[in-house]
């Protein structure tokens, strides 16, 4: 195969990545670690680099728009850094030391996760009547519009919201994703913030995380021009035009397809990672 034809399908994959990661919420990373990994025989170290690198280009554009709206939460999302960018630095590091079965097992893992988090639908608002002394000091609350009238809400469970989110940066450096599905449970199951705001700030922070590790990779080398340039145009273009479809689109069979994609993909992973076919 043609390095221009490679390129050309790597485009090709990762636009659709893209595409679909934008109309189902979940990122183009859990779609196009995979597919590099068993269709493209990409290293899997190589692939999450290149993902990483996609990730940090398709949240910096969406992130923009969500921040100049008023809808993410500069200040609980900055908070909330502290600990996913431990977590993706820990994850970056751990890379390097256990091997490309054991992630890839671990990545199997959270496909499956995803696809179940994809197919419940919307996590609902968790109505919490007790303030967190915490939130209270650390001023870790806002106002967003209703369809009715602008509504407060502060957050709640403080400290088990960071601990996931620490969790969440650890997957995001092993694994080159977003790790927006966990980091959404955290804000809008554990902390009781309202799912728009969870979605927005989740979508301001994986750029961050994504950030942090990927200069680990970048030092170790597994960051290669030719793999994460393609890449990451195909998914940020892919991303945009998921973004412009998703208001016509029937996102319920979107979801149900996307779901069986990545399960097939995540079983795959991790027969691969148990047979050591990665």
């Amino acid at each position: 195969m043609s390095v221009l034809l490679f390129t050309a399908l790597l485009f090709g994959a990762s636009l659709l990545a893209g595409l679909l990661g934008a109309l189902t919420g979940l990122g183009g990373g859990v779609v196009i670690v995979p597919v590099l990994v068993l269709l493209f025989k990409v290293d899997l170290r190589y692939a999450i680099g290149a993902s990483l690198i996609s990730v940090i280009a398709t949240s910096s554009g969406a992130a923009a728009a969500y921040v100049s709206e008023g809808l993410s939460n500069i200040r609980i999302g900055m908070f909330l850094e502290i600990a996913t960018t431990l977590g993706a630095l820990l994850g970056a590091y751990l890379t390097a030391r256990i091997s490309s079965h054991s992630i890839a097992v671990v990545f199997g893992i959270v496909l499956l996760y995803s696809a179940y988090a994809s197919y419940r639908g919307r996590f609902q608002d968790v109505q919490m009547t007790r303030r967190d002394p915490l939130a209270v000091r650390l001023k870790l609350c806002g106002t967003y519009s209703s369809l009715s009238k602008p509504e407060r809400y502060s957050a709640r469970r403080v400290p088990l919201g960071f601990g996931i989110m620490f969790g969440a940066g650890t997957l995001s450096g092993l694994l080159g994703i977003g790790s927006g599905a966990v980091k959404v449970l955290a804000m809008d199951q554990t902390m009781g913030l309202p799912f728009k705001i969870s979605t927005t700030t989740s979508n301001f922070m994986i750029g961050v995380t994504a950030a942090a590790s990927a200069g680990i990779y970048l030092a170790k080398g597994y960051i290669d021009a030719g793999i994460a340039m393609p890449v990451m145009l195909g998914v940020l273009v892919g991303s945009l035009l998921g973004s412009k479809l998703l208001v016509r689109a029937h996102v319920a069979t979107l979801k149900v397809t996307f779901c069986l994609v990545i399960l097939v993909l995540g079983l795959e992973m991790i027969f691969s990672g148990v047979t050591g076919r990665i």
